[in-house]
């Protein structure tokens, strides 16, 4: 008889502030997150940041208590994933991995070994597929499963994106309806989605398909959501020396400003869980933005968390995965299309986009501007909102 496991992946967050620096580090040594044409650099850089920047990180934590409460989150969603689960007469021990802090993907990894797991869903909480999040960690799963032969016996499937589900739709609807009636003319609400952002270099050279899927998915969110609302979708992150996706958010939120919106409801499409981005960048960066805009009330949907519709989302899919054809490492990380997953890509010389940045001593002026950035505070730290 088959053992049913489910691995839950997410980027993880230090519980502490002591936490803060190392996984800075963890974090910022992945290839995924910042990518230079110099390998041997990755780590010391990811030194240098984590050491330079953990002040102030720790100072942005403790405006949120003193820690992520993504692990606890991310764990409460797995109990009560493995309850609906088991409801629906379905068994599974749900685990949780994490990319950058504990407990790590090498660590669920061991516990499913341990319990003799045969079947196992492979389910990172990332609506949207991207290289440097559900990718860099199907990398890392990918190496384990080619280095470790008992891995082999383990009959896995993957669930690279999941943003068009209808039971998430409606679970994010639901959440967003809620908050809209809280104002006193709900129709007049502008929406503001707001999305992590990746480099453009990923979409536009590596085909990262993350910008094309958080489109169709805010697009999907307000067929569903169906009111007369106005939207806009904007992206959290930007890099000095190269293009992230646009617009910003804290562009857009001052366009918005200027056209003379004074009622804001932010929906944080891309997240499923409170942490950082969402209680401090949001809530706290973001809202004096708008509010130095003009827009005077400004309210935020809350990440959906363990909401039920959104739980039995999960384990609908969870199902569904398990009920069809297995979908592989190498059907998600090596694809057909023109994807370039690190380190499978390498570094292209010559007239490309990222050409302009790295090509001859334009190269050496952008990798310094990009270390300048980093330890600023205006680069891929605010990508994954540890700002």
């Amino acid at each position: 008889m088959s053992r049913v496991g489910v691995l839950l992946l997410n980027l993880g967050g230090p519980d502490q502030l002591e936490d803060v620096r190392p996984f800075l580090y963890n974090l910022f040594s992945d290839p995924e997150i910042i990518r230079i044409p110099f390998p041997w650099l990755q780590q010391p850089l990811a030194w240098l940041i984590s050491s330079l920047r953990a002040e102030k990180s720790q100072k942005n934590y403790l405006e949120i208590g003193g820690g992520s409460p993504l692990r606890r989150i991310t764990e409460a969603q797995g109990e009560a994933l493995e309850e609906v689960l088991g409801s629906h007469g379905q068994e599974a021990k749900v685990y949780v991995g994490m990319r950058y802090w504990h407990p790590y993907t090498e660590e669920a990894i061991a516990r499913i070994k341990n319990d003799q797991i045969t079947k196992l869903v492979i389910f990172p909480l990332y609506p949207q597929f991207s290289i440097s999040t559900s990718g860099s960690s199907f990398r890392i799963l990918e190496e384990m499963w080619s280095q470790d032969p008992s891995l082999k016996q383990i009959e896995y499937t993957l669930i690279p994106s999941w943003y068009n589900h209808q039971g998430y739709l409606e679970a994010m609807t639901d959440l967003i309806k809620a908050e809209l009636d809280q104002f006193s003319h709900p129709e007049g609400v502008h929406i503001f989605f707001s999305a992590h952002g990746v480099p453009q270099s990923y979409v536009e050279e590596a085909g990262d398909p993350y910008q094309r899927e958080i489109e169709e998915c805010t697009k999907l969110v307000m067929a569903t959501l169906n009111r007369p609302n106005n939207y806009t979708l904007a992206y959290q992150s930007r890099v000095g020396p190269v293009e992230w996706l646009k617009p910003y958010t804290e562009d857009a939120l001052k366009e918005l400003g200027s056209q003379g919106i004074k009622d804001l409801l932010v929906v944080p499409i891309s997240f499923v869980s409170e942490h950082i981005e969402t209680l401090q960048e949001i809530d706290i960066e973001y809202r004096e933005v708008a509010h130095e805009a003009g827009i005077t009330n400004f309210a935020r949907v809350p990440a959906l968390n363990t909401h039920t519709k959104f739980i039995n989302a999960l384990a609908n899919l969870v199902t569904e995965a398990l009920e069809t054809e297995p979908c592989t490492f190498a059907q998600v990380t090596h694809p057909v299309k023109n994807m370039k997953m690190y380190p499978q890509e390498r570094w292209q010389w010559g007239m490309t986009t990222t050409a302009e940045v790295w090509n001859g001593r334009l190269a050496m002026v952008g990798f310094i501007a990009l270390i300048i950035e980093l330890i600023s505070g205006h680069g891929p730290l605010h990508f994954v909102g540890i700002l």
